[in-house]
């Protein structure tokens, strides 16, 4: 006969086991499970203390540092200047692309956590399935027996009174119908006080909000992340201050289910270093079921023995014994009473039903079922519920470093993005080529000189009495009444008024190019004029 693997701890459960257990006196403690004891819960909270300790002394430093960045500023040049933006820049991105992978490892601990928890449950219905029908099929069978069975056998002994050979049968199938009856009553092997399926309930209901307050955790962490790279990006002060509040709220968070995950998983690896030893103390307080049901079901072994063995076949022997009498019954009072030939072989059915009931109990309280249900909900806790435990633990570590990081450098990145905005807004105000909106003041018209040519191009050279400011309407009066009508004539524009060049090179540029095209536009419509 195959049997059930039996449990075997993993090496996280000695390692967690290994924590030493200090109550508030300070006292070593053992390390049994007891959570009963008032010492053993103090050692628990002793190390949810432990992580509040962490986490005071954490925003002292973070309070030191701050107060210093205030008080204490040094002058830098500008090359360290860039460079510090550039390394605070940088520890920042690092920081979150670590704090991100610490959340993919939150995630996968919290589905761990779930996954182990989720065949705890499993197990525990499946157990409770199989009490549930060892005890409806005893109660059908005894049901039926009483009923079918007992008052039949009323009948008959009612019937055969006046043969006493008949009636001794009948009396006798009664006797082993009451033994019958007395073995199966004791086929039914746990208490009425405990049970299974609103224990399996209860956890379900505290896992689901667990694993709920969880998977928001690590959302609020992923936008953190996010808005502390759209931050940097837009070099926006007031994100990376919200990411600062922010991340001083998580950080408080991570070491509180830092403290409250190592807790749990100590306590977790209390139970499965000796779990047999505390399942036993609880089915001996509540008397849930007998000692010696107890280690048949914990080993399930060829060693071990089988407590329901000896009644199980005495119940089929008693069985097959009152089929006997019934069977002679019905060969040979069925010829002298015709009449009573149907409830003999009604009888003969119900034994019939009663020996298949008998054989689904024989298989149902065999120990593989329940065994295989016991390791499995011990390796879904112990297991998968305790590693997962361990990987939230190490998201909670992670990610309270990575938020003291952006936290101390995150002060330094926003004060060099202020430094910087000063720095453009100065730059702005020195513009000489800023105008006011809506200006639309056009340059004066420039002065330009003229003179005639008679001749070839080549003599045409300008002389110094050429050159003068006079208007240009002036010098048209002068042409036209001289009636000369020269060839060619070069006018370059002097005194354009143009406003000196610009420390923006694109204002200057735009600026430059626009008094290009409108002193380009006057000197066509003077020509035109000429012409």
């Amino acid at each position: 006969m195959a049997f059930a693997v039996n449990y075997t701890s993993e090496w996280w459960v000695s390692w967690l086991h290994s924590f030493p257990h200090v109550s508030f006196g300070f006292q070593l403690l053992h390390s049994d499970f007891q959570p009963q004891a008032e010492t053993y819960l103090q050692s628990l909270v002793f190390l949810v203390g432990i992580a509040a300790a962490g986490l005071a002394l954490n925003l002292l430093v973070l309070f030191v540092y701050f107060v210093r960045l205030c008080c204490c500023r040094r002058h830098e040049d500008e090359a360290q200047k860039r460079s510090n933006v550039c390394c605070t820049t940088w520890c920042i991105v690092m920081a979150t692309l670590i704090c991100s992978g610490a959340i993919g490892v939150g995630f996968y601990g919290n589905s761990e956590t779930n996954d182990g928890v989720q065949r705890l449950t499993a197990s525990l219905h499946n157990a409770n399935s199989t009490v549930h029908t060892v005890d409806t099929l005893v109660l059908v069978t005894e049901s039926s027996l009483r009923e079918a069975v007992g008052s039949e056998l009323l009948r008959l002994e009612e019937a055969f009174a006046k043969r006493p050979e008949f009636l001794r049968l009948v009396r006798r199938a009664r006797t082993e119908l009451d033994g019958l009856l007395q073995q199966l009553a004791g086929v039914p092997f746990w208490g009425r006080g405990v049970s299974l399926e609103r224990t399996a309930h209860s956890i379900s209901f505290v896992e689901f909000y667990r694993w709920l307050a969880y998977l928001l955790l690590l959302i609020l962490d992923i936008i953190i992340c996010l808005l502390v790279l759209l931050g940097l990006s837009k070099q926006s002060r007031c994100l990376l201050i919200l990411m600062l509040l922010l991340g001083i709220l998580m950080l408080i968070v991570s070491w509180g289910t830092l403290g409250v995950e190592v807790a749990v998983s100590v306590g977790v690896s209390d139970f499965c270093m000796a779990p047999e030893k505390y399942i036993t103390n609880l089915t001996q307080e509540y008397s849930i079921m007998s000692k010696d049901v107890l280690q048949y079901y914990l080993h399930c072994s060829l060693q071990t023995k089988n407590p329901f063995l000896r009644k199980m076949t005495g119940s089929l022997r008693i069985l097959s014994d009152l089929q006997s009498l019934v069977l002679e019954l019905i060969i040979f009072a069925v010829q002298e009473f015709p009449a009573m030939q149907k409830e003999l072989w009604n009888i003969q059915g119900s034994l019939n039903a009663t020996e298949t009931s008998i054989h689904q109990l024989t298989a149902l309280v065999n120990c593989r079922s329940l065994h295989k249900d016991y390791v499995e909900a011990l390796n879904g806790v112990c297991s998968e519920g305790l590693k997962g435990m361990l990987f939230l633990a190490l998201f909670s570590i992670v990610s309270a470093l990575m938020f003291n990081s952006v936290i101390c450098i995150a002060p330094k990145t926003w004060r060099n993005f202020r430094k910087r905005e000063r720095q453009y807004e100065d730059m702005d105000e020195d513009e000489p080529c800023r105008q006011p909106p809506g200006s639309t003041r056009r340059p004066p018209l420039p002065s330009f000189y003229s003179y005639s040519s008679f001749g070839s191009q080549t003599s045409i050279q300008p002389t110094s009495q050429s050159i003068t400011n006079a208007p240009v309407s002036e010098y048209v009066n002068q042409n036209t009444a001289s009636g000369n009508n020269p060839r060619h004539e070069n006018v370059p524009l002097i005194g354009r008024n143009s406003p000196p060049p610009s420390r923006c090179p694109s204002r200057a540029t735009s600026g430059r190019s626009r008094s290009r095209q409108s002193n380009g536009w006057e000197t066509v419509k003077v020509m035109e004029e000429r012409f």
